[in-house]
């Protein structure tokens, strides 16, 4: 897809996301990435040579090889969404094998799922395409319904199975936040230690960032600082949602803030907004992945925008799962090819 049709498929979007010049956080001041990436950002850090290689494998495969962006395929919805919920679109889904091939023919980076997933196919795909085992989830099946991350898989395990990185959620906010943050902390040193890199989803939720007029789950202040910690126990990628808002720290009238956030370093521009979130990464040296969001309508649109969003905004890629694999397999193979194709696309540069 070339830019010109990139434009014209995000319609009245184009104009506001192709041409925004960033005025807050300049872009000379983050790190960028390119194909230099791991040598540049972690050969100076306290990453072993396995950590590297295995970083260097992510960052050498699919379609986007040796940019220094990502394309992953997440599927772990099984667990986080129930597995009728999920796949009743496309059932072709419950057999693992094909969520693998549809990373594989999508021309991703790595593909991200759950032990169960990998595990049964690891002997045939592992050495195909990089794995990342995610290693904890939020289940369904316990009545009433709570939400919290549960260790379903381990370290040793991932190693075992070839995986070239792990990943976790801390739903930061929660009750359980704190001791999520220790187990996962603690589970990324082993993995870094087993030489595997690591990838967090750093998803916030409190029932108190919902107000009766706004949601705050998705503010931009709120979410960089859940990257920033992030970044602190050492994720060596952050996943995060895509920024909707901002002010939360405001409008809950809780933790710290300086006004400046909301002036001097953002404004109301999606582009801006992610590029906090950018900025909370230590500039961009822990790169931010955003998520692709639930299926819908206009999804070609919407993926398209959120890459144009998270490139301008100094942002690594996407990890797109439900708009790819509710979708018939060569459907899902063009908007992953899609998405892929803005990071390809030297007309689409830095805000």
């Amino acid at each position: 897809m070339l830019f010109a049709e990139i434009e014209r498929q995000l319609g009245k979007d184009a104009e506001p996301l192709l041409n925004h010049k960033c005025k807050t956080i300049p872009k000379t001041s983050l790190h960028i990435p390119g194909s230099d990436w791991v040598d540049r950002i972690f050969s100076p850090s306290d990453r072993n040579i396995r950590v590297l290689r295995n970083l260097q494998s992510l960052f050498g495969h699919g379609r986007l090889a040796n940019t220094g962006y990502l394309s992953i395929l997440p599927v772990d919805q099984g667990i986080e969404h129930t597995a009728g919920a999920s796949f009743a679109k496309n059932p072709i889904y419950f057999d693992a094998e094909n969520i693998v091939k549809l990373a594989i023919e999508g021309g991703c980076n790595a593909v991200a799922s759950t032990l169960g997933v990998l595990g049964s196919v690891a002997r045939k795909y592992a050495h195909k395409i990089p794995f990342i085992l995610k290693f904890n989830h939020n289940e369904l099946l316990s009545y009433p319904n709570r939400y919290d991350q549960v260790f379903f898989g381990g370290i040793k395990q991932a190693h075992d199975m070839g995986c070239a990185a792990v990943g976790a959620t801390i739903y930061f906010g929660s009750e359980e936040s704190r001791k999520q943050i220790v187990e996962v902390s603690q589970a990324f040193a082993y993995a870094h230690e087993l030489g595997m890199a690591t990838i967090l989803w750093c998803y916030l939720r409190n029932g108190a960032f919902k107000t009766a007029s706004t949601d705050y789950h998705e503010a931009a202040d709120l979410t960089g600082q859940a990257d920033h910690l992030g970044a602190t126990i050492e994720a060596d990628i952050v996943k995060q949602k895509l920024p909707v808002n901002n002010g939360g720290f405001q409008a809950l009238n809780f933790g710290k803030y300086d006004k400046r956030m909301y002036t001097e370093l953002c404004s109301d521009h999606p582009i801006d907004l992610t590029r906090y979130q950018v900025i909370n990464g230590y500039n961009g040296r822990i790169g931010l992945i955003n998520s692709g969001g639930p299926s819908g309508e206009n999804d070609l649109q919407v993926a398209l925008a959120t890459a144009v969003i998270n490139k301008r905004a100094g942002g690594m890629g996407l990890i797109s799962g439900r708009k790819a694999f509710q979708k018939p397999m060569q459907e899902g193979v063009s908007l992953l090819h899609a998405i892929q194709d803005v990071y390809l696309c030297p007309e689409i540069d830095l805000a």
